[in-house]
């Protein structure tokens, strides 16, 4: 391995986030100086971020650790053109109320990964609306767009493969690219911004950032991307039946985050390790050299640490204690995710497989159906063979609680309440 001065550009191949940059070892030089400031976007689009956008975050953590200084660069402009980089078609547009509600819920996650403040490395979050919104249309297409060549953009992958597959890409997706680079360009002149980060679908949109800067002020910026991160048989990472894996506790309970990681595929433990928790790269070795059984040690290290930078050691603890309760003990443990019936509706009775939806253990009936007939789900510990059979109050155990497991390792509580649940 080259030998490289920064601990910043050390700790970013040894965990493996490197992918391309645009100059790596006069990077290195640069970072080997003293702190530099670096960004990452992230635009507005849910009220919170999911785990695909986790090796983001975390490479943010790896900046401020080693000594430079993250800004979060929230899209409140960006957020009203939408992304067109592996996508199949145009987002949906949203309300400045939509995305301020977003932006907020965002910004609540980033809390646990960064330290904010006004320090020289101390995380910085702000907003590309507070210059996107003012922008002249003329005046910046006379002063910019001419640094653009739609030749060019148009053998990006973001556009190039939308292209390909046929599907339309509007005017005004087209335009993404352009206002990403001028966010750089801005970051650059208002924070001394010299680096910008993100996913390997980023590329094209950085380099033209790098390059608008050289171009209109001379500046020596630089781009890094991660990787695209899936899992060893080749699936999209932090997708789940229930849906994406959010990092919001609201969206998505501490203990089924840690149930995720948990799950984690053999194959995936060392290199999880090291992109997504704090474990000194010594000790990730000795983990994932553990086979057979053992390799449960290591899934269950990942998934506490994951969960404690996350959620918070203590819910960290109380996810592996209701694991431990629900697994080792055949118990029922207080952190099981609960979804509330009311009586009256459990009184009729509610088919099993629209209960296992419900419960959030399957995406869809259909689902829930091919599930309970592949022999993959319980009922209060019993085998469930009829996906059409009738839960009732009966089911219910003295605490008013039902219990419901697909497969192994997800399980839920269904809890009857009097009147319609909250």
């Amino acid at each position: 391995m080259t030998s490289f001065r920064s601990e910043f550009i050390r700790a970013v191949v040894a965990r493996q986030y490197l992918h391309q940059c645009t100059d790596l070892a006069a990077l290195d030089e640069r970072a080997a100086e003293g702190p530099l400031a670096a960004y990452i976007g992230f635009d507005c689009t849910a009220p919170s971020l999911h785990v695909g956008s986790l090796v983001s975050i975390m490479l943010l953590r790896r900046l401020q650790q080693a000594g430079h200084k993250p800004i979060v660069l929230m899209g409140g402009g960006t957020t009203k053109v939408g992304d067109p980089s592996g996508k199949d078609e145009a987002r949906k547009l949203l309300s400045d109320a939509e995305i301020a509600a977003n932006m907020a819920g965002i910004r609540q996650v980033f809390q646990r990964f960064l330290s904010f403040g006004d320090g020289p490395t101390d995380a910085l979050m702000v907003n590309n609306a507070d210059w996107l919104d003012t922008l002249a249309y003329i005046a910046f297409l006379r002063d910019y767009g001419r640094h653009f060549s739609v030749n060019r953009m148009l053998s990006f992958d973001s556009v190039r493969l939308r292209l390909e597959r046929e599907q339309p890409l509007s005017f005004l997706e087209f335009n993404y690219m352009v206002l990403q680079s001028y966010d750089f360009l801005e970051l650059s002149r208002r924070n001394r911004c010299v680096l910008q980060m993100g996913g390997s679908d980023q590329w094209g949109n950085i380099v033209c950032g790098v390059e608008l800067a050289r171009r209109v002020n001379g500046d020596t910026l630089f781009g890094l991307t991660t990787p695209l991160i899936t899992t060893a048989s080749g699936a999209k990472m932090g997708k789940t039946a229930a849906g994406a894996v959010w990092l919001s506790g609201g969206m998505f309970s501490a203990y089924d985050y840690w149930q995720f990681w948990r799950n984690t595929d053999d194959a995936d433990v060392g290199r999880f390790l090291r992109l997504f928790t704090d474990l000194d790269l010594d000790e990730i070795a000795r983990l994932e050299r553990l086979e057979g059984q053992e390799l449960n040690e290591a899934k269950s290290v990942l998934a506490n640490e994951a969960t404690r930078l996350c959620h918070g050691a203590e819910a960290a603890v109380a996810a592996a204690e209701t694991a431990r309760q629900t697994f080792a003990a055949g118990g029922i443990g207080d952190d099981l995710p609960v979804t509330e019936v009311a009586q009256a509706e459990l009184a009729a009775g509610i088919p099993a497989f629209e209960l296992f939806r419900r419960a959030g253990l399957a995406a869809s009936n259909s689902e829930a159906r091919r599930l309970i007939k592949g022999g993959g789900a319980r009922l209060n510990n019993q085998p469930l063979a009829d996906e059409t059979r009738i839960v009732t109050a009966a089911d219910a155990g003295p605490e008013g609680l039902i219990k419901l497991s697909a497969g192994k390792k997800r399980h839920a509580l269904v809890r009857l309440v009097a009147g319609n649940p909250a």
